[in-house]
């Protein structure tokens, strides 16, 4: 397998643009643009050093809601590998273009806790190209060792829509599972979205304004996916243990602004997360999120 290294994070903002070619006329089908379909790149793109701002740190923990401590929130590796997730989609060996590409679920394993003082190493890589019934399905793979040891995991489900391709051959992690009633009230602002793409370099159009989101087929803007997760873990992170895996599945899109509410329930040990909307009337309110905490 090919190795990329980066010195650095990669600027999202080139990224995104390289992102919006292919669905440019004419410029979408020239060699270095178009995308190779039918095959995971045999590519692995990796980021040597990382160490923890912790002037970002506070800030990504301010708009997602997470207390300060000595060690990184579960989610904040992702913004590490943010960027080489990025290069790795945008990159013309990767099946699909990547404007249009929908998180459909997102798993985290948290071996252990990484403490703001570490330096940890960060790779990612594509796998498992396989049909839904609405497309097909790609996981985008990110690892964060702290020397030879893993220390954290996340898996992002992609799916890009159009031409089912039938049913997957596993079941959904969370298939049928229904998020709990909401017992905690949550009013998001229109600006969210462009708050956490500050933070994490998300800055997807979807995201950050009513005019860029009716652009790709949004009535206005929508909350990011991976903020939605960090806000329902940040709610219960005094329940966390210091290793777990949280499969999260997202629904349906947080249209902002919103209110929005969280409920929890146990079972059998473990913690099962739900963020929906508020019920209307008798019909049952429509879920966003759902999220299943085992711990290891």
């Amino acid at each position: 397998m090919a190795v990329r290294e980066f010195a650095e994070a990669p600027s999202t903002l080139p990224l995104y643009l390289r992102a919006a070619l292919p669905a440019v006329p004419l410029v979408g089908g020239l060699p270095g643009v178009r995308h190779t379909a039918g095959s995971v790149p045999d590519l692995t793109l990796e980021r040597r050093g990382v160490t923890t701002d912790l002037d970002h740190l506070a800030s990504y923990a301010d708009v997602c809601g997470f207390a300060l401590r000595e060690t990184l929130p579960v989610t904040y590796p992702h913004m590490a590998a943010f960027g080489l997730q990025m290069a790795l989609m945008v990159d013309t060996a990767f099946p699909f273009a990547p404007m249009g590409l929908v998180h459909l679920r997102n798993s985290i394993t948290q071996h252990r806790p990484i403490t703001v003082t570490e330096t940890y190493d960060v790779a990612v890589r594509a796998s498992d190209l396989r049909p839904h019934p609405k497309g097909t399905l790609i996981d985008v793979l990110s690892t964060a060792r702290v020397g030879d040891e893993v220390v954290w995991e996340e898996t992002m489900t992609l799916l890009r829509r159009g031409g089912g391709g039938g049913q997957e051959d596993a079941a959904a992690p969370l298939e049928a599972v229904e998020p709990p009633a909401g017992t905690t009230t949550w009013h998001l602002d229109a600006g969210l979205g462009r708050r956490y793409g500050a933070v994490s370099g998300d800055r997807n159009p979807i995201h950050l304004s009513r005019l860029s989101a009716k652009a790709f087929g949004f009535p206005r803007q929508i909350a990011h996916g991976m903020w939605t997760k960090a806000r329902a873990l940040a709610a219960v992170e005094n329940r966390l243990p210091d290793a777990y895996t949280v499969v999260a599945e997202f629904r349906r899109p947080i249209l902002l602004p919103a209110t929005v509410m969280l409920g929890t329930a146990t079972e059998g040990g473990r913690l099962l997360l739900g963020i929906t909307g508020r019920p209307r009337g008798d019909e049952r309110a429509p879920a966003h999120l759902v999220a299943r905490v085992t711990p290891a």
